[in-house]
């Protein structure tokens, strides 16, 4: 059986999911994230790198809504992400991950300005912060993701850490 704690990690991740406030994930949540870092990035949508992302943000939020949406009402609430959440990564976390691969990818590319294959921690930290996370939480969360300390954030890192965001406490 899965601890309650444990369940209190998960379900406090929600709000970083629920763009804008309203009590559930959606479509519009992750459209509206897309957007955000376009906009943070001044790249258009209609651009190769827009389209990849709001490709990424409809795969992502396609298999979050095969893990968690049991009603199928298109919504998912907090106790259906908690539900699928803590299924899935009980089951398997890296799994868990690949759902959001295509997104994480494209979030990378737009966020590579020098088209290297790899954003800087600082460029990392500006992609957080257009998805909702305050300045110094996003620039901490940014360094933590290089892991061989090169300043450039991969792919790899990026999707392994993934999982563990849902793992570990704040």
């Amino acid at each position: 059986m899965v601890s309650t704690e444990y369940e209190r990690r998960i379900a406090a991740r929600f709000a970083t999911f629920d763009q804008d406030g309203n009590g559930y994930i959606d479509r519009e949540d992750f459209n509206a994230a897309t957007k955000a870092v376009l906009t943070e990035f001044g790249v258009r949508a209609r651009s190769d790198k827009g389209q990849a992302l709001y490709i990424g943000a409809e795969a992502f939020w396609q298999g979050m809504a095969g893990i968690a949406d049991r009603d199928g009402d298109q919504r998912i609430t907090r106790d259906e992400f908690v539900g699928g959440a803590v299924k899935r990564l009980r089951d398997n976390p890296d799994r868990f991950a690949e759902i959001a691969r295509p997104f994480l990818h494209a979030a990378l590319a737009v966020a590579d300005t020098d088209g290297d294959g790899a954003a800087t921690v600082d460029e990392t930290a500006r992609v957080l912060r257009a998805l909702g996370a305050p300045g110094e939480v996003a620039a901490a969360a940014a360094a933590s993701l290089d892991t061989d300390a090169d300043g450039r954030i991969g792919e790899k890192e990026v999707v392994g850490a993934f999982a563990r965001y849902f793992t570990v406490p704040e």
